[in-house]
């Protein structure tokens, strides 16, 4: 068992769905018989987006580097961000630690190419989708990404910063968001959409996705507990 450090509180919401989640699959693993040893390190979301929303990649690198100098002080041998968009100075976090640090991006779309898809749908917040942060995993291993068109990506945003990262499904929000990925299939021939918030779990499942959702926050989860019960 290595011990798993984890920055969270970018949302909250996801942050409780990687400790619950994490719990339950590694106690899966062990077949009932042990819990992970983990540590969080919960971030102000606020300070956080509005570093994101200006810009601010070096203060947002200090502030994200700090938490995770003290996750490894604390013992973590595994690193990890819990949100899609913090990904953006990801390569600034990597010299604050010695341990390894696991990557949304590169785990999804490692998935993807396991899958075999060539051309997925890209939702996230509005610099998710407009920055290739995330996308560039995926089109470095040849799988192109498609964004919704900009009124679709306000709609898709709006959901994402005034109802999910507070824990709010709205049905008519879940319509539109099921729309824009609709709009992606016709258009564009998207053979898979990739939830790229880790709020976004919380309104689209495979249950209501006119595609296969690739969620990122499950794929990092199952990575997770891979590297730290091996």
């Amino acid at each position: 068992m290595k011990k798993l450090g984890l920055i969270g509180g970018t949302g909250p919401e996801s942050t409780l769905v990687y400790y619950k989640e994490i719990n339950r699959r590694y106690n899966e693993k062990s077949g009932g018989k042990s819990f992970p040893e983990l540590a969080i390190e919960s971030v102000n979301l606020f300070t956080a987006l509005d570093l994101v929303k200006n810009e601010k990649y070096d203060e947002l690198s200090e502030y994200l580097g700090e938490r995770l100098k003290n996750l490894e002080k604390n013992g973590a041998e595994i690193v990890a961000l819990t949100a899609a968009t913090m990904h953006v100075v990801f390569e600034k976090l990597k010299p604050f630690v010695n341990v390894p640090f696991i990557s949304i991006p590169e785990a999804a779309s490692e998935y993807a190419q396991k899958k075999g898809y060539k051309k997925v749908g890209l939702l996230g917040t509005i610099f998710t989708m407009e920055k290739d942060y995330l996308s560039k995993a995926f089109v470095e291993k040849g799988i192109e990404v498609v964004v919704p068109s900009k009124p679709d990506r306000e709609i898709v945003n709006n959901h994402i910063a005034n109802e999910l990262e507070y824990g709010v499904v709205k049905p008519e929000s879940v319509a539109d968001l099921v729309n824009v990925i609709n709009k992606m299939k016709a258009e564009n021939g998207i053979e898979a959409v990739v939830l790229g918030c880790t709020e976004l779990p919380l309104a689209l499942n495979k249950n209501n996705c006119p595609v296969e959702p690739l969620d990122i926050m499950d794929i990092h989860i199952d990575k997770l507990v891979e590297i730290i019960s091996e």
